[in-house]
Protein backbone atom coordinates (compact mmCIF):
# COMPACT_ATOMS: atom_id res chain seq x y z
CA UNK A 1 0.00 0.00 0.00
CA UNK A 2 1.28 3.42 -0.93
CA UNK A 3 2.11 6.23 1.48
CA UNK A 4 -0.81 8.68 1.49
CA UNK A 5 0.29 10.72 4.50
CA UNK A 6 0.62 13.93 2.48
CA UNK A 7 -2.84 13.55 0.95
CA UNK A 8 -4.31 12.75 4.36
CA UNK A 9 -2.65 15.82 5.90
CA UNK A 10 -3.86 18.17 3.17
CA UNK A 11 -7.39 16.73 3.25
CA UNK A 12 -7.51 17.22 7.03
CA UNK A 13 -6.48 20.86 6.66
CA UNK A 14 -9.00 21.49 3.89
CA UNK A 15 -11.90 19.79 5.70
CA UNK A 16 -10.84 21.36 9.03
CA UNK A 17 -10.73 18.07 10.91
CA UNK A 18 -8.10 15.75 12.38
CA UNK A 19 -6.12 13.32 10.22
CA UNK A 20 -7.77 10.37 11.95
CA UNK A 21 -11.17 11.51 10.66
CA UNK A 22 -10.10 11.54 7.00
CA UNK A 23 -11.67 8.64 5.07
CA UNK A 24 -10.34 7.65 1.67
CA UNK A 25 -12.28 5.33 -0.61
CA UNK A 26 -10.40 1.98 -0.42
CA UNK A 27 -11.64 0.95 -3.89
CA UNK A 28 -10.12 4.01 -5.58
CA UNK A 29 -6.77 4.40 -3.82
CA UNK A 30 -4.94 4.84 -7.14
CA UNK A 31 -6.94 7.99 -7.90
CA UNK A 32 -6.27 9.36 -4.39
CA UNK A 33 -2.59 8.61 -4.86
CA UNK A 34 -2.52 10.83 -7.97
CA UNK A 35 -3.88 13.81 -6.00
CA UNK A 36 -0.72 15.78 -5.25
CA UNK A 37 -1.92 19.37 -5.05
CA UNK A 38 -4.48 21.02 -2.82
CA UNK A 39 -6.82 21.60 -5.76
CA UNK A 40 -6.59 17.87 -6.58
CA UNK A 41 -7.55 17.07 -2.99
CA UNK A 42 -10.46 19.55 -3.16
CA UNK A 43 -11.73 17.83 -6.32
CA UNK A 44 -11.39 14.43 -4.62
CA UNK A 45 -13.41 15.74 -1.67
CA UNK A 46 -16.03 17.08 -4.09
CA UNK A 47 -16.32 13.70 -5.85
CA UNK A 48 -16.55 11.84 -2.53
CA UNK A 49 -13.23 10.02 -2.92
CA UNK A 50 -12.24 11.61 0.37
CA UNK A 51 -14.68 12.33 3.21
CA UNK A 52 -14.56 13.33 6.85
CA UNK A 53 -15.80 10.65 9.23
CA UNK A 54 -18.42 11.79 11.76
CA UNK A 55 -17.19 13.03 15.10
CA UNK A 56 -17.23 10.54 17.94
CA UNK A 57 -19.43 11.69 20.83
CA UNK A 58 -18.88 10.87 24.46
CA UNK A 59 -20.72 7.70 25.42
CA UNK A 60 -23.45 8.18 28.04
CA UNK A 61 -23.62 4.46 28.80
CA UNK A 62 -21.44 4.58 31.90
CA UNK A 63 -23.28 7.65 33.18
CA UNK A 64 -26.68 5.96 32.70
CA UNK A 65 -25.44 2.87 34.53
CA UNK A 66 -24.18 4.95 37.48
CA UNK A 67 -27.43 6.96 37.58
CA UNK A 68 -29.43 3.72 37.69
CA UNK A 69 -27.34 2.46 40.58
CA UNK A 70 -27.76 5.75 42.47
CA UNK A 71 -31.52 5.59 41.90
CA UNK A 72 -31.57 2.17 43.55
CA UNK A 73 -29.64 3.51 46.57
CA UNK A 74 -26.10 2.48 45.74
CA UNK A 75 -22.98 4.69 45.51
CA UNK A 76 -24.14 6.85 48.40
CA UNK A 77 -21.89 5.63 51.23
CA UNK A 78 -19.52 7.78 53.28
CA UNK A 79 -16.75 7.45 50.69
CA UNK A 80 -18.94 9.06 48.01
CA UNK A 81 -20.12 12.01 50.07
CA UNK A 82 -18.57 15.44 49.64
CA UNK A 83 -20.77 17.87 51.58
CA UNK A 84 -21.94 17.78 55.18
CA UNK A 85 -25.24 16.09 56.02
CA UNK A 86 -26.77 19.57 56.19
CA UNK A 87 -25.46 20.44 52.73
CA UNK A 88 -26.95 17.27 51.25
CA UNK A 89 -30.38 17.66 52.92
CA UNK A 90 -30.69 21.07 54.63
CA UNK A 91 -32.26 21.23 58.09
CA UNK A 92 -35.15 23.28 56.76
CA UNK A 93 -35.99 20.69 54.04
CA UNK A 94 -35.86 17.90 56.64
CA UNK A 95 -38.13 19.91 58.95
CA UNK A 96 -40.62 20.58 56.14
CA UNK A 97 -40.69 16.86 55.28
CA UNK A 98 -41.50 16.10 58.94
CA UNK A 99 -43.99 18.85 59.82
CA UNK A 100 -46.23 18.82 56.73
CA UNK A 101 -47.54 15.26 57.15
CA UNK A 102 -48.07 15.84 60.89
CA UNK A 103 -50.10 19.00 60.24
CA UNK A 104 -52.07 17.25 57.48
CA UNK A 105 -52.90 14.44 59.90
CA UNK A 106 -54.04 16.90 62.56
CA UNK A 107 -56.29 18.65 60.02
CA UNK A 108 -57.90 15.39 58.89
CA UNK A 109 -58.48 14.27 62.50
CA UNK A 110 -60.15 17.60 63.27
CA UNK A 111 -62.21 17.53 60.04
CA UNK A 112 -63.39 13.97 60.78
CA UNK A 113 -64.43 15.03 64.28
CA UNK A 114 -62.04 12.64 66.02
CA UNK A 115 -60.44 15.50 67.97
CA UNK A 116 -61.83 18.84 69.18
CA UNK A 117 -60.43 22.16 67.98
CA UNK A 118 -58.84 22.77 71.39
CA UNK A 119 -57.06 19.38 71.26
CA UNK A 120 -56.05 20.17 67.67
CA UNK A 121 -54.49 23.44 68.81
CA UNK A 122 -52.64 21.71 71.67
CA UNK A 123 -51.07 19.10 69.36
CA UNK A 124 -50.42 21.71 66.65
CA UNK A 125 -48.33 23.75 69.09
CA UNK A 126 -46.48 20.68 70.33
CA UNK A 127 -45.72 19.55 66.80
CA UNK A 128 -44.39 23.03 66.06
CA UNK A 129 -42.08 22.55 69.03
CA UNK A 130 -40.70 19.36 67.51
CA UNK A 131 -42.25 16.89 69.94
CA UNK A 132 -43.42 14.42 67.26
CA UNK A 133 -41.22 12.66 64.74
CA UNK A 134 -43.95 11.39 62.41
CA UNK A 135 -47.70 10.85 61.94
CA UNK A 136 -47.43 7.51 63.70
CA UNK A 137 -45.58 9.06 66.65
CA UNK A 138 -48.26 11.79 66.90
CA UNK A 139 -51.06 9.21 67.00
CA UNK A 140 -49.24 7.14 69.64
CA UNK A 141 -49.03 10.22 71.86
CA UNK A 142 -52.73 10.97 71.30
CA UNK A 143 -53.75 7.41 72.22
CA UNK A 144 -51.51 7.45 75.32
CA UNK A 145 -53.03 10.75 76.44
CA UNK A 146 -56.58 9.50 75.83
CA UNK A 147 -57.40 12.07 73.12
CA UNK A 148 -57.80 9.37 70.46
CA UNK A 149 -59.07 5.79 70.60
CA UNK A 150 -56.91 2.90 69.40
CA UNK A 151 -59.51 1.87 66.78
CA UNK A 152 -59.70 5.39 65.32
CA UNK A 153 -56.14 5.23 64.07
Amino acid sequence: MSDLRNQRRMAAEIMKCGQNRVWMNPDKMEEVEECITRSDIRNAIGSDLIKAKPKNGTSKGRIRHAAGQKASGKRKGPGSRKGTANARVPDKRRWIATIRPIRDELKTLRADGKITPSVYRLYYRRSKGGVYKSRRNLKQHMVAAGHLKEEEI
